[in-house]
């Protein structure tokens, strides 16, 4: 379901072709119109507008189509809480309802056309919203909310509902939040609290209700965007409005599937611009979750191993709970920027600070130890049998006394150290309210992060409810999962925005010189021949095997010659994928007699297996190195994306690939490396020299290229094995094979 209803570009390659000639623009982004410099070289855009969407969360005037007071009706709760609504945001509120003079003492004009003025949102709670959004067009309604269900998530007939509702908003020139959605947009929020806040997406409105809890507990929520089926304003939307929004500290989403992955990205990149960090829960993790998904708002969840690797690329915090969503946005909204990555654990206990040293370390974080005289330092409070390295452990008795503010600063005064992390198993008052109130003390003098795990229970002591919730520079959790999964998060995203430098601005935008040669060798519909498809890679300058096509025993042999033994001969036919299982190779031929048996057996093989052959291939035999697999496909949410992994005839088996959505620099495609499970048999295991991984690099970003520019038109791509050579002698395409759509 790529291409969204304000101007999400169509991905065909032709098209990009055509404006990228600068035959004539684009069509509109979000409102404005595009010109080439906002596509890439495949037609797909590179910038986007920020919606403005001030009028939608404070509107100056509300219209409530199918309004009511009346006792029972299910309308009447949803108006009276839009009235509450409207006089808190100071909002003038119109009632619309041709049965009633009046709703809650307010007075109700029959239809649309009748209000007093023009309004800035519209809700609509009628069960058909199509007849009414055609009328509010006339009128000129800015935004329109509809509640209403049975749409894309009740099957094809609801979908085609969704599509006629799309169309008639596209075509109207206002903004619709639905349909499938709820009054979450329209709660009441805390105008007691400061500093940063959390701004809230969410496709299912009851999923987002454990953050927007998190304003009892003294964190700031901003906004609530309950997106429902997306079939306008979709999270994309949100996400690059609440990213300019000074106010918004994080923001925390809750997303089943994604309406178009282009717009995903550029507003995910927007974040990452602007350091404002992206916490999302992302359904379709299995089979189950993505049909459920579907099923509820219609959405694309998209492959996951490709939303995963997408979401990384731009900084967006995937998190698995709901609890893990609130924690981590918490954390990340209201802390500064860390000073250093050292985590110090500090604890009344040698158990506690040892297990949790085990799982913070595990989980990746960095524990160091702390310098001789530092350790020195500490023992002045802290007895000399206990360890002070990292983790600290005090012994308990100290924090009951002027020792413990000492042990505390003292950790804190040390450059290497970021984050102060204390885990309180249980309270054990009163040494443990001295400990809080010294914690809390101490994170008010100081701009590194403290945080404290209370792992009660209970949760109802005042040490907890009075103290830790009461302060605004301690990080406080419930449970030591958390608190690792928050911390962790929080250094990955300042380390990730330094200097975080935009794929979309240095994205090609016009086509290079291969993309002619490429452009005659594709066959729509068809496989491409080994012989093709390596004419393909070679266009993009892959190197590949010396080799000849041939169609005799006789000229095998002359080939063999011009090309020097030892040689591979391989049959060669556009319907062969899997030539190996077939008995179509032969490799390590040394003399004329073997080339002239090979020849035969492989042609009376592909007779025998009914097998359309264009002719053998007389290929250079290359020396071993790491086989390794470098491919493309065509993601249904995002398009083309870039796979790199462990390859030979085992790739099915291992498994063991990293992808990665275009466009992405050098940087990204070393980082796909550092993703492979073998990535250790690069840098050479068993006396095998180090293999060459500028030029496996240099391949990843040219098949890149190379499918950024045939877009939509190259269905797959696999080149396997790339024998990646040692050391400065480069990498070598063995095999390949091209899909073209």
């Amino acid at each position: 379901m790529l291409g969204s209803t304000h101007g999400t570009l169509t991905t065909d390659s032709r098209r990009a072709r055509v404006i990228a000639c600068g035959e004539q623009p684009g069509p509109a982004v979000h409102g404005r119109p595009a010109d080439v410099d906002d596509l890439d070289v495949g037609g797909r855009p590179l910038y986007t507008d920020v919606p403005d969407l001030d009028r939608f969360f404070r509107p100056e005037s509300v219209a409530v189509i199918g309004a009511s007071d009346a006792e029972g009706r299910p309308n009447t709760g949803v108006t009276r809480q839009l009235v509450d609504w409207a006089e808190r945001v100071g909002a003038r509120l119109h009632p619309v309802n041709p049965t009633r003079p009046a709703v809650f003492g307010i007075p109700c004009v029959p239809s649309v056309s009748d209000l007093p003025e023009q309004v800035d949102l519209a809700v609509l709670l009628v069960a058909d919203p199509l007849p009414v959004i055609e009328r509010l067009a006339e009128a000129k309604v800015k935004f329109a909310v509809v509640f209403a269900s049975g749409f894309a998530e009740t099957g094809e007939e609801g979908a085609l509902a969704q599509e006629r509702l799309a169309a008639a908003v596209a075509e109207s020139g206002m903004r619709l939040l639905g349909p499938n959605t709820n009054l979450n947009a329209f709660s009441s929020f805390r105008e007691d609290l400061d500093g940063p806040g959390i701004a809230l997406i969410t496709q299912s409105g009851h999923q987002g209700r454990p953050v927007y809890a998190l304003q009892e507990l003294g964190i700031r929520l901003t906004h609530w965007a309950p997106t429902g089926n997306e079939a306008d304003l979709e999270t994309a939307d949100f996400l690059s409005y609440f990213a300019e929004r000074p106010e918004v500290g994080a923001i925390a989403c809750y997303v089943e599937g994604l309406k178009d992955g282009r717009s995903f990205l550029l507003a995910a990149d927007r974040a990452a611009r602007r350091q404002v960090p992206v916490v999302a829960v992302k359904v379709g993790r299995t089979e189950t979750g993505a049909r459920t998904a579907a099923s509820h708002t219609g959405k694309l969840t998209g492959a996951d191993k490709v939303v995963d690797a997408a979401m990384r690329q731009y900084g967006v915090i995937r998190v698995d709970g709901l609890d893990e969503l609130q924690d981590t946005a918490a954390l990340l909204a209201r802390a500064r920027p860390p000073r250093a990555e050292g985590v110090v654990v500090y604890s009344i206990s040698g158990g506690t600070g040892a297990h949790f040293a085990d799982l913070a370390t595990e989980a990746g974080l960095r524990l160091p130890a702390l310098s001789e005289a530092k350790q020195a330092e500490l023992h002045q409070w802290i007895p000399e049998f206990l360890s002070v390295a990292n983790p600290v452990d005090n012994g308990g008795h100290p924090v009951g006394d002027w020792r413990g503010r000492k042990i505390i600063d003292a950790i804190l005064a040390d450059p290497s150290v970021g984050v102060l992390i204390c885990p309180v198993t249980g309270p054990f008052p009163p040494l443990s309210d001295r400990l809080v109130q010294d914690l809390v003390d101490a994170a008010e003098q100081t701009d590194k992060l403290v945080c404290v795990v209370w792992g009660s229970p209970v949760g109802t002591e005042p040490a907890y409810r009075e103290v830790l919730l009461g302060s605004s520079r301690v990080a406080t959790f419930r449970t030591v999962g958390n608190c690792i999964t928050a911390v962790r998060a929080y250094l990955d995203h300042h380390r990730f925005v330094t200097g975080y430098r935009s794929p979309f601005d240095e994205a090609p935008r016009t086509p290079s010189p291969s993309f002619r040669k490429a452009q005659a060798l594709m066959r729509p519909g068809q496989q491409l021949s080994e012989h093709a498809a390596k004419q393909l890679l070679r266009a993009y300058g892959i190197r590949v095997p010396r080799e000849q096509l041939v169609t005799s025993a006789a000229a095998a042999v002359r080939a063999a010659g011009l090309v020097g033994y030892p040689v591979v001969m391989k049959a060669s036919g556009a319907k062969i994928a899997h030539k190996t299982e077939l008995g179509l190779v032969r490799i390590e031929l040394t003399s004329a007699s073997q080339v002239r048996d090979a020849y035969r057996e492989l042609t009376d093989i592909a007779r025998y297996e009914d097998v359309s052959l264009d002719g053998v291939l007389v290929c250079q035999m290359i020396e071993r190195g790491v086989e390794m697999v470098v491919g493309a496909a065509h993601d249904e949410l995002f398009g083309p994306t870039v796979t790199v992994g462990l390859g030979g005839v085992l790739v099915e088996v291992l498994r063991d690939t990293a992808v990665r959505v275009p466009p992405f620099g050098e940087e990204q495609a070393r980082d796909m490396l550092e993703d492979l499970r073998g990535r250790a048999l690069l840098d050479g295991v068993r006396g095998r020299p180090p293999a060459d991984l500028d030029a496996l690099v240099e391949v990843v970003l040219r098949v890149q290229r190379m499918v950024m520019e045939l877009g939509d038109d190259l269905a797959e791509l696999d080149i396997n094995p790339l024998m990646v050579l040692p050391r400065g002698q480069g990498a070598v395409a063995l095999d390949a094979l091209v899909v073209c759509r």
